[in-house]
């Protein structure tokens, strides 16, 4: 046995005990510094000892191999959906429903705050966690379970009196973390997610692990079953249960005598509800005794015993006072409602994003109208319709000279945003150069804001090459910079030249590529130079880089002033190649696919993932390069010419069976 065992066990024991109080019960005790000593410790002992990792250790949360497809798996018992309840009403007939199949016998309610995030079951042996599946269509879900290693709230190993259990819960993200990834995809120039659910979803079934765990994604449990069952004769001492055992249970929860205590719990968290750190879209009450749920049974879709209480939308009505543009790092121009000033679930807006010109078509907005806004589970307030026509309305036409800099605004076919073509625009320059210099890019520390609007206004930087040939002169000029401060971001700027090639290609601003898409350029393509030369059909090889984002890639690299910084960048001695990564060929590797009309379990966005997740492409319109046609009920116009083209049609469960590496009846 190593005689570095006892030191490893120690540091497990250690690491874990303060990940617990520092994630589940926000009582740390280390520093960050102090936590991170001792875990690059654990981390060089398993380096030198390798026999004595485990799949329990801390190191292991992040590391595992991007997965390669998607792997489903079978759930222990149905994770069957909740009915709703939308006011006082519907809850009182529920209630009534409740007493006369128990009979008049007593009974009473464990009220929750209904968390709106993703269903997981986690599954332990013998103490250790070892599979996590998403609730998919209730009988299988998605295997994530390297993904969920990630979630500092889902414990890896715990104390059990049970050879094997599963504890089911919600995976969420706080509002602040949702802002945080929001903010680094406008800066990507990506679509931003609506809503936190949408983006812990997408977070969550990530091809890869080490890109989960930078969403700080939360995993807070509500059943704990054996065999697929409950083990407590009551909800309330599951959950008790749980919380003993380690995981994150959400305190805020009660027992409820009646349907008047579970109504007050109800409307009394519904004006707190924005005081949240996550958001909640309404309550969950559930009939507290296990024989009684046994009792009432289940309908085909729902549970008898419980049922989901939901908050109404939040919204208010004000008029759009202007529209006016802002650009973004890629030069991407986003319009911008400015709002009169209106209270929306305890917050002021007084503008909401409209995302691009095709928005506004859609919602028929002209300046001057009354319209609805909504924060209706989202942290981002959106323009939900036009209430009412103004008499003296205007309407908006997207600038074709960028307000910024006067250079011309061309939106290309097939996008749907318009951009500022001029890279040196200073609304983009101070973008891009904040971008670049962000820690999870080339991690120029010391290069903020303030800095950055010194060095643009000054001209020392006006392009990305320029932090390259900064010196400690220029520096000592500007405000509030002396000469240590000034040594530091220098030598910050030298060390950037080691990072790795994704990072790089991740700080070049190329549109729509992001964090993910850097990674899989880089250990595709190798070097700058590969890709820079590749064409738009070599491109489109690489995984997940469909159409639209092998366009942008390609156009970057011919037009001359980027050709220039890239010249210039490869001069000042930056990192230029990687290894290439030699992938296993993808179930749906090379394939593209047309999702039309209402698919039974899936959403649209949902069977999008799937599919790109598998190694194929989803496209908007049909044509001869369509590979398959993906059909629900009600397909319009897209399955008709589907058809005159002679194209495979494939049923959602065709669609899973490729998924699966299995031939279809197509």
């Amino acid at each position: 046995m190593s005689s570095a065992l006892p030191r490893v066990e120690a540091l497990r024991e250690e690491l874990r005990r303060h990940e617990h109080l520092y994630y589940v019960l926000d009582r740390p005790e280390l520093s960050d510094a102090d936590y991170d000593r001792l875990f690059r410790e654990l981390q060089a002992l398993e380096a030198a000892h390798p026999e004595l990792v485990t799949p329990d250790s801390p190191t292991m949360r992040v590391g595992g191999k991007p997965r390669e497809g998607v792997a489903t798996a079978a759930h222990s018992s149905p994770m069957l959906s909740l009915d709703n309840a939308l006011n006082q009403g519907e809850l009182r007939e529920f209630d009534r429903r409740v007493r006369e199949l128990l009979k008049d016998d007593s009974y009473a309610y464990v009220a929750e705050l209904k968390l709106d995030g993703l269903s997981l079951a986690a599954r332990y042996e013998h103490g250790e966690f070892v599979r996590a599946i998403t609730r998919g269509d209730g009988l299988t879900g998605e295997d994530v379970t390297e993904n969920a290693r990630t979630i500092r709230t889902l414990p890896l190993r715990v104390t059990s009196p049970y050879a094997s259990f599963e504890v089911r819960g919600e995976v969420i993200l706080t509002r602040r973390a949702f802002e945080q990834i929001n903010l680094e995809r406008e800066r990507d120039g990506l679509p931003l997610y609506v809503n936190p659910r949408n983006s812990a979803a997408g977070s969550l079934r990530l091809l890869d692990p080490a890109v989960t765990a930078k969403r700080r994604l939360e995993f807070l449990p509500y059943f704990l079953l054996v065999d697929g069952q409950p083990v407590f004769a009551s909800h309330a001492a599951s959950l008790e249960a749980m919380q003993a055992m380690g995981f994150k249970v959400n305190p805020l929860r009660q027992l409820c005598a009646d349907v008047d205590a579970l109504w007050e719990f109800f409307t009394s968290w519904e004006d707190r509800r924005d005081a949240l750190p996550y958001e909640i879209d309404g309550v969950v009450a559930k009939v507290d005794s296990v024989a009684q749920q046994s009792l009432l049974g289940w309908t085909a879709k729902a549970p008898r015993w419980a049922i989901a209480l939901k908050y109404q939308a939040r919204a208010a009505e004000t008029v759009v006072e202007d529209i006016g543009v802002q650009v973004g790092r890629t030069g991407a121009l986003t319009p911008v409602a400015f709002l009169r000033p209106v209270a929306v679930g305890g917050v002021t807006v007084s503008r909401a994003t409209l995302h691009n010109e095709d928005e506004i078509t859609r919602l028929g907005l002209e300046i001057g109208d009354t319209v609805i806004v909504e924060r209706s589970g989202d942290v981002i307030p959106k323009v939900v319709r036009v209430e009412q026509q103004a008499a003296d309305r205007r309407p908006f036409r997207m600038p074709t000279a960028c307000p910024v800099c006067g250079e011309p605004v061309v939106r290309a076919e097939g996008e749907v945003a318009a951009r500022c073509v001029n890279s040196s625009c200073p609304a983009r320059l101070k973008e891009s150069l904040l971008h670049f210099a962000r820690r999870s890019v080339m991690d120029l520390d010391g290069v903020g804001e303030a800095l950055v609007d010194q060095l643009v206004e000054r001209k020392y930087v006006q392009s990305l090459a320029d932090f390259y040939t900064l010196t400690e002169e220029q520096l000592l000029t500007l405000e509030r910079m002396g000469e240590k401060s000034a040594r530091k971001v220098l030598g910050n700027i030298r060390n950037s030249k080691q990072k790795p090639l994704p990072r790089l290609l991740n700080g070049l601003g190329i549109p729509f590529v992001g964090e993910r898409t850097a990674q899989i350029l880089a250990e595709t393509f190798g070097s700058v130079t590969a890709l820079a030369e590749a064409e738009e059909e070599t491109l489109q090889q690489a995984e997940e880089v469909g159409p639209k984002v092998a366009k942008s890639i390609y156009t970057f690299f011919r037009v001359p002033r980027n050709q220039e910084l890239v010249q210039r960048l490869h001069d000042a001695g930056l990192t230029w190649t990687h290894t290439v990564k030699v992938r296993e060929r993808a179930p749906l590797a090379g394939l593209t696919f047309v999702l039309t009309g209402t698919l039974p379990t899936l959403s649209r966005e949902q069977a999008k993932e799937m599919i790109e997740a598998a190694g194929g492409k989803v496209t908007s319109s049909v044509s001869k390069k369509t590979n398959y046609i993906v059909a629900g009920e009600e397909a319009g116009s897209k399955l008709e010419k589907a058809r005159a083209l002679g194209l495979k049609i494939l049923a959602q469960d065709d669609l899973e069976r490729l998924l699966r590496g299995e031939e279809t009846n197509q």
